[in-house]
């Protein structure tokens, strides 16, 4: 009986790759799996208000009592905590885990809370933001969710890709404006998620009304044959809010009641 063929280092470097990935794959659906819906919200370029409807929708799902968190994924630009005006730092135990603060009833871990200064850049090449981001899963104690709202990067690149493979989405809300340039780079996300063979639950129109007109978004979800999951108009309540919209203006709370339950809609039907 012949030895087996000892391996080179490079194979062994190799394997010992697989592993780790394979050891990092297992932590994540453990700290994952009291999660019953993990949605996603994109869009194909900065600008657009997506962590604005994140976070509102967030803080909606909570108020129809459901038990909900924000993960901020955007780690250049994280912006979650300004949004929420939550300071907090989350509580950090003996085994090394850490305990999202909360607010409005959302729980919350952002790459924010680790600047040292709001205004830091944060210059990371693409392996970096992986390693974030594999290490914000595996060492933060969620608990029982309904809903994890994941705030990505914008764009196509390595960042929203990473985010992509990484926390396996149930589902996506696309976040465009009206303009003619944000739609179409709406409807470039849209086809990175297929390509992922990822499901996207609907598009949702920000920023409508006045000099920024209406309609693209729900052009855009009827060309790409998805639901139009609503409008957010553009209200003054935005301009500088101490709390999320939701909590100001009844108007905005109708607008992200529809969507909230468009959402929970689609996600029940994904499972």
């Amino acid at each position: 009986m012949t030895s087996p063929r000892k391996l080179s280092p490079q194979e062994e470097a190799r394997l010992a790759q697989v592993r780790k990935q394979f050891q990092e794959r297992k932590a994540i659906s453990d700290q994952l799996g009291r999660i019953k819906n993990r949605i996603g919200v994109y869009s194909g370029k900065g600008g657009v208000g997506k962590t604005t409807v994140a976070v509102n929708l967030a803080v909606m799902l909570a108020q129809e009592g459901a038990n909900v968190a924000i993960f901020d994924c955007d780690i250049d630009c994280p912006n979650v905590t300004r949004v929420l005006r939550i300071s907090e730092s989350p509580r950090h135990d003996d085994e090394g885990r850490f305990h999202p603060s909360s607010r409005f009833g959302v729980k919350v871990m952002s790459m924010s809370f680790f600047q040292e200064k709001e205004d830091e850049a944060i210059i990371w090449r693409g392996p970096m933001i992986h390693n974030a981001i594999n290490q914000f899963l595996q060492m933060t104690e969620w608990g029982d969710l309904d809903y994890m709202i994941v705030d990505l990067p914008p764009g196509t690149s390595d960042a929203p890709l990473t985010v992509m493979q990484t926390l396996n989405l149930d589902g996506f809300v696309v976040v465009t404006t009206p303009q003619e340039l944000a739609a179409l780079d709406a409807k470039r996300s849209i086809n990175m998620i297929k390509k992922m063979n990822l499901n996207v639950f609907g598009v949702v129109e920000n920023m409508s009304g006045g000099i920024f007109g209406t309609g693209a978004g729900e052009e855009l979800a009827d060309e790409m044959s998805l639901p139009f999951l609503g409008k957010v108009t553009m209200r003054e309540v935005y301009v500088d809010p101490q709390q999320p919209a939701v909590l100001e203006s009844g108007e905005v709370a109708d607008e992200f009641s529809e969507i909230a339950l468009k959402v929970r809609q689609l996600a029940q039907s994904a499972v």
